[in-house]
């Protein structure tokens, strides 16, 4: 089982079933805009006193797998 499986979890009645850190509101995407905005890790962490470093280490490891297995459609 990947590490992020215990990180990240998916509710119907937390933000809408989006996938976020476990035991929080803060969604994958919210950690990943951040990250692509330019912000480090340590601000991220700043910014959300209740995230640990290993919560960014699963956002981006559940993210590489979900591109992995990404159907690609040919236009």
């Amino acid at each position: 089982m990947p590490n992020y499986q215990q990180r990240i979890s998916s509710h119907p009645d937390v933000m809408l079933g989006k996938q976020v850190i476990t035991g929080t509101r803060i969604s994958v995407e919210t950690i990943l805009r951040k990250l692509s905005e330019g912000m480090s890790t340590m601000d991220i962490l700043l910014a959300y006193p209740n995230l640990k470093p290993e919560d960014i280490s699963a956002v981006l490891s559940y993210s590489a797998d979900v591109i992995a297995t990404e159907l690609l459609i040919a236009s």
